[in-house]
């Protein structure tokens, strides 16, 4: 193992954890404000990647495909808290998740009935293609982008929630609902943003995502499952907490599998080595979440403490 190899890997995790930071943000945002658990938000993400690669197919530009998905999966989030969502907020948290889950089945069937059962491929745009020197290794230019643009969107969230009104009403809601409607906040149309911001959000991440894999139906589901091990880690609500996990997750993820086969193989031969390597990896975020808990049982950077 070369120390250039090291480094192309923690590259990796970074970038993986920046893009699970947009998926994760907006679900923490939509659990925080409406106490809702919304197991759909992995197929927003599912609609802004199909979006952004057919309209880049068809325009041949890449911007416009990420600006229609991301666009999309707002319009589609927007969509779903006014005619589903809006419905089970004095629900409990079981309806919720049965009511989610079954929007899950309908956008996937509603996905291969208007882009087909195949995966779509998005290409990445020609100023971004190539790779860029960074001493010890040479580095992806997109992938290198995409760690560059998830910051740009992280410092971007937190000033919309730190430094405006809509942040205000935002970060209010997330403490005293009742109080807010009593001030005169139309508490329906900031949910209705709000979810339409984590939408968005989703959308963006699958958008930019689809151009380092196939945009398939499902891709969401997997990315969900993470997203929520990120808001549980960092703490439910907190926006500082979803980048902070989503670091560690991602960081955490990428390097065990890249070093867990090569410290196996130095005692095992290579089939088992990589066998037990990949398998211990898949469980290290899982570990990391159940000590989390043990020391802080409402995550990092918990919003209710």
């Amino acid at each position: 193992m070369t120390l250039a190899l090291f480094l192309e890997q923690v590259l990796n995790g970074l970038q993986f954890g920046l893009m699970l930071f947009l998926m994760s943000a907006g679900l923490t945002l939509v659990f925080g404000v409406m106490g809702l658990i919304n197991l759909a938000h992995g197929s927003l993400y599912m609609i802004g990647a199909f979006f952004c690669a057919a309209a880049a197919g068809a325009t041949g530009n890449f911007w416009l495909g990420l600006a229609a998905g991301t666009a999309a999966a707002a319009a589609a989030g927007a969509l779903i808290e006014v005619a589903v969502i809006r419905r089970l907020y004095d629900r409990d948290h079981l309806d919720q998740v049965l009511a989610t889950f079954a929007l899950i089945l309908i956008l996937s069937e509603a996905t291969k009935i208007v882009f087909g059962p195949f995966p779509l491929y998005l290409n990445v745009p020609p100023i971004l293609q190539g790779t860029v020197n960074l001493g010890l290794t040479e580095y992806p230019l997109y992938r290198l982008a995409l760690i560059g643009f998830g910051i740009a969107v992280a410092l971007g969230l937190w000033l919309l929630i730190a430094r405006t009104r809509l942040g205000i009403r935002i970060r209010a809601g997330e403490n005293d609902r009742e109080m807010i409607a009593a001030l005169g906040v139309n508490i329906r149309a900031l949910y209705t943003v709000v979810f339409a911001l984590g939408a968005a959000l989703a959308g963006m991440a699958g958008a930019l995502v689809g151009a380092v894999q196939s945009v398939q139906v499902g891709m969401g589901e997997p990315v969900l499952i993470l997203a929520f091990v990120v808001i549980v880690i960092g703490g439910i609500g907190s926006i500082k907490g979803a980048m902070v996990g989503a670091l560690m997750v991602g960081v955490i993820d990428t390097m065990g599998r890249f070093l867990l086969p090569r410290i196996f193989a130095t005692f095992l031969d290579a089939s088992q080595a990589s066998g037990v390597g990949a398998a211990l990896a898949s469980m290290l975020i899982y570990v990391l979440m159940a000590l989390v808990l043990v020391l802080r049982p409402k995550g990092l950077f918990p919003i209710h403490a």
